[in-house]
C-alpha cells in the first residue's frame, strides 16, 4: 500500500473553534490543511474566502491547499494568493482558461493544482498534467460533506498514476471525497499521493497510518 500525505479539510471543523481543530489537524498527523472556497454558482453551497484564510495563516506552519470550487477563479486567484494559500488548485470545468490560470498562480510564486469532478475524464487533462503541482481527483459530488465515495472514480486515480510513472510528471495525485476507515485501502492502493479527509478525520474515525 503506497504512503500518502494527509490533507484535512475544515469544512468538516467546528467553525467557531477553527484555531483548536488546526491544531488537531497538526496533532493527528496532517501534512496540509485543505480548505474548501465554495462561491454558491460553481456549487450551490457558500463556504469561507479571503478574510477567514488570512485570519488563521498565522496560527499554523501548515501549507495551505486552498480548493477553489468557484466560477471563473482567473479573478480571485490573486487575492487567494495574497490571504495566504500555498497551493491554489482550480476547477478544470470552472473556467475556459486553466493554461491562464496555472500561469497566474505560478506568477504569484504558488503551487498551481487542477480538479475534476466524477464526471470528467482524466482525457481532458492530458496538456495541462505537466504543468502542474496538485492533480484533485472528486471522489464525490463537489459542494457536501458527508458523502460515499463514488467507486468509479477510483479508477481515475489509476490512469494519472499510470501516467505519473509514465511520463516521470511530478504531479501529486489528490482524492477528496467519502475517504475512511472502509475506502482508504482502495484509493492509496490506486495510486493516491494526497487524501483529503474531512468527517471522518474530524470524527475521529480516521486513523492515520498511511
Amino acid at each position: 500500500m503506497k504512503h500518502a500525505l494527509l490533507s484535512p479539510s475544515i469544512l468538516a471543523a467546528d467553525f467557531s473553534h477553527l484555531g483548536d481543530d488546526i491544531k488537531k489537524i497538526e496533532d493527528g498527523g496532517g501534512n496540509f490543511v485543505h480548505i474548501d472556497v465554495m462561491d454558491g454558482h460553481f456549487v450551490p453551497p457558500v463556504t469561507f474566502g479571503q478574510p477567514v484564510i488570512s485570519s488563521i495563516r498565522s496560527i499554523t506552519k501548515l501549507p495551505f491547499d486552498v480548493h477553489l470550487m468557484v466560477q471563473n477563479p482567473e479573478f480571485s486567484i490573486a487575492s487567494f494568493a495574497e490571504a495566504g494559500a500555498d497551493y491554489i488548485t482550480f476547477h478544470y470545468e470552472a473556467t475556459n482558461h486553466a493554461d491562464l490560470c496555472i500561469q497566474k498562480i505560478r506568477e504569484l510564486g504558488k503551487k498551481p493544482g487542477i480538479a475534476i469532478c466524477p464526471s470528467t475524464p482524466v482525457s481532458v487533462l492530458e496538456e495541462l498534467l505537466p504543468l502542474v503541482d496538485i492533480v484533485l481527483v472528486m471522489t464525490v459530488n463537489p459542494g457536501w460533506g458527508g458523502q460515499k465515495l463514488i467507486p468509479y472514480t477510483v479508477d481515475k486515480v489509476k490512469k494519472l498514476a499510470d501516467i505519473q510513472k509514465e511520463k516521470s510528471y511530478n504531479y501529486l495525485i489528490s482524492v477528496d471525497g467519502g475517504v475512511n476507515e472502509t475506502t482508504l485501502s482502495s484509493v492509496l492502493d490506486a495510486g493516491t499521493d494526497i487524501v483529503v479527509s474531512g468527517s471522518s478525520f474530524f470524527r475521529g474515525t480516521l486513523t492515520w497510518k498511511a
